[in-house]
């Protein structure tokens, strides 16, 4: 970030708030995969709210100012937005702390309990937000999706042809998504953008949010990057989800739960499929770090799930016998 762009970022945040350059102070806050970044302001007496620079060039702010607002006066929790120089790709966010919930991840119990609360605000999200403003994750998206698997995890990364069965595998899974019922997706549900602040959830990083399957965030939160539960885990967590939704009606009384839950490891290994296509992306496009050393998570993820999607035994088998080599082997050759 250029010397002129944060001091522009710092004279517009400290003119929002009524005070010069030299009442403020600006630090450094953590980005992660996108072109953003993220700095902490303290004000003289002490408070303090977040400067997202978000270059106008590479990143749409349009979409999160849009989306916090609407979410924000249906109740519910995400950051608020002070102030917002779309032209230049400045917001002045409230401050949520420094802790994503992935911290508080200390034992099983604790764990669990978390994740019960994530998915009572799942719930919140869908029945309090209709999808009807958002773009709508639809045959393209989600094939778009799947195809930065062979693309970038198969071709460039790896230089591995796909197998027979992808045609099979890419057709099935998107027909699984289409067949749940749309709501709104927040996309990224993952623990990393869950916020504990004054001990209650906050959602951050949502400006991707589309109208897609029921099932798509309660994936992002049990299938993410921090956890790895067994499939009976896996089961007894979609299970209290399905309750919820038919108990709400979000989901129809007519669907099953060994439907359902077919359609929620479909819709994991959908998700599982196009992380590993994005992390290479990142590491061979971006040149970001620190992404290929978490393909074999998100790899037990896509065996997990073909292990029950037993419609798609050649490609489960496949991935243990073909991909999973490929990957652990490219792995050890990167110098550590």
């Amino acid at each position: 970030m250029s010397s002129y762009r944060i001091n522009a970022l710092t004279m517009w945040a400290a003119q929002q708030n009524g005070l010069s350059k030299a009442d403020i102070s600006l630090s450094s806050a953590v980005g992660d995969a996108s072109f953003r970044r993220y700095f902490r302001l303290t004000l003289p007496d002490g408070t303090t709210q977040v400067v997202m620079d978000a270059p106008p060039e590479q990143e749409d702010s349009q979409p999160f100012v849009t989306i916090a607002q609407r979410w924000r006066s249906a109740g519910l929790p995400v950051p608020k937005v002070h102030a917002a120089n779309l032209a230049d790709g400045f917001l002045l966010l409230e401050d949520l702390g420094n802790t994503p919930l992935q911290h508080l991840f200390s034992d099983d119990a604790t764990t669990q309990t978390y994740h019960a609360q994530a998915l009572t605000l799942i719930a919140e999200l869908q029945n309090r937000v209709g999808p009807d403003s958002l773009p709508v994750y639809d045959t393209a998206l989600l094939g778009r999706e799947l195809d930065l698997f062979p693309e970038w995890c198969l071709s460039a990364w790896l230089r591995l042809p796909p197998p027979e069965s992808w045609h099979a595998v890419h057709e099935q899974l998107i027909q699984h998504a289409l067949a749940q019922p749309v709501v709104t997706v927040h996309r990224d549900f993952d623990a990393m953008n869950l916020m504990v602040h004054e001990q209650q959830l906050f959602m951050i990083d949502f400006q991707d949010a589309v109208a897609g399957p029921l099932s798509y965030d309660l994936i992002s939160l049990l299938r993410g990057r921090y956890c790895h539960f067994s499939n009976e885990q896996f089961a007894d967590f979609v299970d209290i989800f399905y309750r919820q939704a038919r108990s709400d009606g979000r989901l129809s009384s007519s669907v099953d739960f060994a439907t359902f839950l077919t359609q929620c490891h479909a819709m994991a290994a959908q998700r599982s499929l196009k992380v590993l296509g994005i992390f290479c992306r990142l590491t061979l496009r971006d040149q970001k770090s620190g992404y290929l050393e978490r393909l074999p998570h998100f790899l037990d993820h896509l065996e997990d799930s073909f292990s029950f999607l037993t419609e798609q035994d050649e490609f489960a088998e496949w991935l243990q016998l073909t991909l999973r080599p490929a990957i652990m082997k490219r792995l050890a050759e990167i110098p550590s």
